[in-house]
């Protein structure tokens, strides 16, 4: 195996840095006449003026909050005068230069209304949330950042009071944020070679062509002739 080792170079991509981070967004809330307009009940079977006044129908109703996982956005946000460039102190006394980085996530989620029995009655308009989050990493000019989310949830609530009529959600979210840039290395190995495929039936032909026999009965151990028993 030795023999077959080489120096090769090879292009990938290097990770400077990497942390991840928690974060609980501000709580977001509609209420009255913004509350109303978010929701479509009005070519339901129980049409009513306001959102209160259709869910009195429903008492026992459920409401869940869903991530719209398409519209996910994470990137860094591009400052006026670039990084910026700071000398942080460690924990062990030693300091070291880092760049200011700030990276923005924003989405879109949904707020579903269910009935005591678990049937949908009304889903929300889209909603947007959005967190804008500045981070001291390993960022040399040349690296880009490549961020996504690990963790999404969101609970939603409506209060429906003589003092209120009000949805909040509560959003709690980890961030993932890499620098990273393509760099070339010199390393030692061997080149990779096919291997050779599995001796697999085609499942899609199936061996048995006929319907498995059951010859105890039929023909039987005597059977001369192929009829009816």
């Amino acid at each position: 195996m030795g023999k077959d080792l080489h120096k090769l170079c090879i292009r990938v991509p290097k990770v400077f840095d990497w942390v991840a981070r928690q974060v609980d967004l501000p709580l977001i809330s509609f209420d009255n006449e913004e509350l109303d307009a978010l929701f479509c009940f009005d070519d339901t079977t129980t049409p009513a003026e306001t959102l209160a006044d259709f869910l009195e129908n429903f008492p026992g109703f459920t409401v869940q909050a869903v991530l719209q996982d398409q519209t996910v956005i994470c990137q860094e946000i591009q400052q006026t005068n670039g990084r910026q460039e700071l000398s942080v102190t460690m924990p062990d006394g030693d300091t070291v230069d880092l760049e200011k980085v700030k990276v923005l996530l924003k989405g879109l989620l949904v707020v579903n209304i269910f009935d005591a029995n678990g049937n949908l009655l009304l889903t929300s308009d889209p909603i947007p949330f959005a967190t804008a989050q500045t981070f001291f990493l390993c960022a040399p000019e040349g690296t880009d950042v490549f961020c996504h989310m690990t963790y999404f949830q969101a609970d939603a609530e409506i209060i429906l009071t003589d003092d209120f009529e009000q949805l909040d959600i509560s959003i709690v979210l980890c961030l993932d944020v890499q620098m990273e840039a393509l760099v070339k290395l010199e390393v030692e190995g061997a080149y990779c070679k096919p291997r050779p495929e599995l001796p697999i039936t085609d499942l899609v032909c199936p061996e048995d062509r006929f319907p498995p026999q059951c010859p105890e009965i039929f023909p039987g151990k005597h059977g001369k002739h192929c009829i009816p028993k």
